[in-house]
């Protein structure tokens, strides 16, 4: 699965762009993408809390206006910020998609919006998200929709939270909100004991975010089912 789309930010195809999501659908590689919420409401593809690393302004994203974030480059391209339904229009049920709800402003409201959409969407698709309120949105809203939950190590994670929080979402204990169909997980992260008792107690499938290598792969393999790819190519044999 091609991490924001088959993408280069040094290039005119940066990470959840357009181009990097045909780059994708011409190379049969699913797709991982992110969607949030702009202040009025348009659902918009970007991943990032802030504006500031891939458009220079230091404001959130979701204090702005889809008229305003139309009016900033991304990376070094000439692209813009794309809306959620422009890439469905472009993927067009071509290759499946992985939708990861932001947690920024109100991850309910974004998932509700996503669904919107996805609704009448005819290609596979799943979602995932951070935050378990999203997921369990869909659990009791979309109940045959895929949903993931995403995790990792927040103790390694620079991060305000406390302790306790970093424990309990690390350790996986919001699985009881959203009851994920998958877990996709920090692959440099797998070693940790509680992600190894939760694979035993909990066994869905496991995703692996974000290889960078063949080599990752390999040693991913050990554990996870599917991976989300970017920085490189894997092998041919990997591409099934």
């Amino acid at each position: 699965i091609a991490h924001r789309g088959l993408h280069d930010n040094a290039t005119s195809a940066p990470e959840n762009s357009l181009p990097a999501f045909r780059k994708a659908v011409e190379n049969g590689y699913g797709i991982e993408l992110d969607v949030q919420l702009s202040s009025d409401g348009r659902l918009v593809v970007f991943h990032d809390g802030t504006l500031k690393r891939m458009c220079g302004p230091n404001k959130e994203l979701y204090k702005c206006t889809f008229e305003e974030l139309s009016s900033y480059n991304l990376a070094q391209s000439s692209e813009r910020m794309p809306l959620f339904s422009e890439v469905l229009d472009i993927v067009d049920g071509k290759v499946p998609l992985i939708v990861e709800i932001k947690p920024e402003g109100d991850s309910v409201k974004t998932a509700q919006a996503a669904a919107s959409f996805l609704d009448g969407y005819k290609g596979i698709y799943c979602v995932e998200s951070f935050d378990a309120k999203a997921m369990r949105w869909y659990r009791k809203n979309r109940p045959d929709v895929i949903r993931g939950q995403l995790s990792l190590d927040y103790f390694k994670w620079h991060s305000p939270l406390p302790w306790i929080a970093k424990l309990a979402l690390s350790d996986l204990l919001q699985n009881c909100l959203s009851r994920p169909d998958f877990i996709a997980y920090d692959h440099r992260q797998a070693y940790r004991l509680s992600y190894r008792i939760i694979r035993k107690l909990f066994p869905v499938e496991n995703v692996a975010w974000t290889v960078q290598s063949q080599q990752e792969i390999e040693k991913a393999k050990k554990v996870f089912q599917c991976f989300i790819f970017d920085s490189f190519i894997p092998d041919s044999e990997d591409r099934k």
